[in-house]
C-alpha cells in the first residue's frame, strides 16, 4: 500500500511553500532552514523556480521577500540553474541595508562575507548562513 504524506507536515519543497506556510504562521527561520536542507538533496530547478508569494503584510516582510529572492538566485548560480525571472521584481529587493544578527561589531565582516545575491539586495549575511550539517 502506497504511504501518503503530508507536505505541510515535512519539509517545504520550494520557496512558494516556504512563503505559504509563513504566512499561516511557521517561523520563516525554521522553513528557510528546512528547505535548504530538501533543496541539497537534489539541487532540482523546481524547488525555486515558482515565485514565492508576498510576504510584505508580516514582520520584516520586505527583508523575507529580498531574502528567498537571494535565496533562490544564490542557488541558481552555485548549483548551475536556470536563474528564475521572479528573483529580479524589484519588490525583491530593499531600498535600506539589513544585517543580520542586528550587532553593530559584525557589520563590517558582514559587508565582506555576504554572497552577491544578497549584497546586492541590501541583505548582509554570513558566507556560511546558507550551508547545512
Amino acid at each position: 500500500m502506497e504511504k501518503i504524506i503530508d507536505k505541510k507536515i515535512g519539509r517545504p519543497y520550494s520557496l512558494m511553500e516556504v512563503s505559504e506556510r509563513h504566512l499561516k504562521g511557521e517561523s520563516f527561520d525554521f522553513l528557510v532552514r528546512e528547505f535548504l536542507d530538501e533543496f541539497y538533496l537534489n539541487h532540482d530547478f523546481l524547488h525555486i523556480q515558482e515565485e514565492p508569494l508576498s510576504l510584505e503584510t508580516v514582520d520584516n516582510g520586505n527583508v523575507k521577500n529580498a531574502y528567498l529572492a537571494a535565496v533562490a538566485e544564490y542557488l541558481a548560480v552555485k548549483y548551475h540553474l536556470d536563474v528564475p525571472l521572479w528573483v529580479y521584481d524589484k519588490k525583491r529587493f530593499l531600498k535600506e541595508p539589513f544585517f543580520a544578527g542586528g550587532l553593530q561589531k559584525i557589520k563590517p565582516l558582514l559587508l565582506k562575507e555576504s554572497p552577491v545575491p544578497f549584497r546586492k539586495r541590501l541583505l548582509f549575511i554570513s558566507e556560511n548562513a546558507l550551508n547545512r550539517a
